[in-house]
């Protein structure tokens, strides 16, 4: 009898830590995906579409770390990847005299198209 309380015991004990690494990936696959919603978000509310040359450059910068620290958190790579794609962007916006307006011009058509690809990942 003790035998079969403990058979019982241990089936239960098996069945419950089963149920518990079934929560736990649900738990994870939950936790992934609102860290890409976030990601996305932000990175999307981040971007500069009609840029102003007199402060393009001074935001730049903390732009393209805050995007950088986004492309870190995120464990999908086509997602990284995009923003990583828009990190250096706002790093060639540092670089560059961007007071010009065909360079403005120029910055934002590649800015849009990395916008783009950061949109359709984040689909």
């Amino acid at each position: 009898m003790k035998r079969l309380v403990f058979a019982a015991l241990l089936a239960t004990a098996g069945f419950t830590l089963a149920g518990c690494a079934e929560v736990t990936n649900a738990v994870d696959q939950t936790n992934k995906a609102a860290t890409k919603v976030g990601a996305c978000a932000e990175a999307l509310s981040l971007a500069d579409l009609n840029p102003d040359p007199a402060t393009l450059k001074e935001r730049a910068a903390d732009k393209e770390k805050r995007l950088r620290e986004l492309a870190n958190s995120v464990g999908e790579q086509d997602v990284a990847g995009a923003l990583t794609g828009m990190a250096d962007s706002y790093l060639q916006a540092q670089k560059e005299n961007i007071h010009d307006a065909g360079k403005i011009a120029d910055w934002t058509k590649r800015n849009i198209d990395r916008l783009d690809a950061l949109r359709k990942v984040c689909a």
